[in-house]
């Protein structure tokens, strides 16, 4: 049976720290081979893989495997400071949270609010992208958990599904959608429409109008959501949107109406996202369990 020893979290810390196996090798005084053969022995004995491999490519870290050599190298500055007790110790390593841009208004505050009382005095930090960029980041392990809607996620990543969005149409007060409670998609293909800009988001709304066979009339993609809702309250197209800020006036000061899509298959669900499955007394885990368990609830209540 492998017993750890500090050479090994040496030869962890390394990898991590050098980005590769050979800088890694060479700094470690040890061959190639050999510090390849060690790593696969440490991820055997761990139960789980700290670095993902992809033929051609850099290792890059898995978020179990950020975290792992993150610890390692605060084990080994504690060994070093026996020895020498005039060192400076590192930090730790930081926990970082991502979050799809549309979003982020909505569930960024409140995730690090959760984050923040979930891992005490633990560094967090955050940010906000389109889905593409996002999902590009929590595949290099650049970021550890990210919030989006589940759009065209490959089979690599956990999902923790934390609730279903209904999308709204938004129109001008005296359009004629804004006199009934919901509209569905075939309505709405009968008049000019505003989307999002977001390539993937626009895929994923033609689809739905695709799979009833209707072929929308595509006024505008708006930049931003309120570019969106401006747009819609000045009547240059009707805007959908699943995201839905409170008020019912858009920035410039024109009234909006929200009419809900009845269509089923249109309601969306926001996801919790993850590279690996992560010991539940991690960082990671402990991050993971919490969001999964308050986002839902503060969802919930909006």
């Amino acid at each position: 049976m492998l017993y750890l020893t500090l050479r090994h979290y040496e030869y962890v810390a390394g990898v991590a720290q050098h980005g590769g196996l050979t800088a890694a090798a060479e700094a470690l005084h040890v061959s190639q081979p050999a510090l390849s053969t060690a790593l696969a022995r440490i991820e055997e004995h761990l139960g789980h893989s700290l670095f993902l491999r992809r033929r051609g490519a850099a290792l890059i870290l898995t978020p179990q495997g950020r975290d792992f050599a993150a610890r390692a190298q605060t084990l080994l500055d504690q060994a070093a400071l026996l020895e020498n007790p005039t060192l400076p110790l590192k930090s730790a390593q930081p926990l970082c949270f991502g979050c799809f841009s549309d979003l982020a208004p909505f569930l960024l505050a409140p995730a690090l609010r959760t984050l923040r009382a979930a891992l005490p005095g633990h560094r967090i930090d955050f940010r906000a992208d389109p889905f593409d960029p996002l999902i590009s980041a929590l595949g290099k392990s650049e970021i550890d958990l990210a919030i989006s809607y589940d759009l065209g996620l490959d089979a690599s990543f956990n999902r923790t599904e934390l609730c279903r969005l209904t999308p709204n149409a938004l129109a001008t007060p005296d359009h004629p959608v804004s006199v009934q409670a919901s509209v569905t998609l075939a309505e709405l293909a009968q008049f000019p429409l505003t989307l999002s800009h977001e390539g993937l988001s626009v895929q994923h709304m033609l689809s739905l109008f695709k799979a009833q066979g209707l072929m929308p009339k595509i006024a505008h993609r708006a930049a931003s959501l309120e570019l969106l809702r401006s747009l819609a309250a000045n009547g240059e197209g009707i805007g959908i949107s699943y995201s839905l800020p409170p008020g019912s006036l858009s920035y410039d000061g024109k009234p909006l109406k929200a009419i809900p899509i009845s269509d089923p298959e249109a309601r969306e669900p926001i996801v919790l996202i993850s590279h690996g499955q992560m010991p539940k007394d991690s960082p990671l885990g402990v991050a993971l369990s919490a969001l999964s368990k308050e986002l839902p609830k503060y969802l919930a209540s909006r």
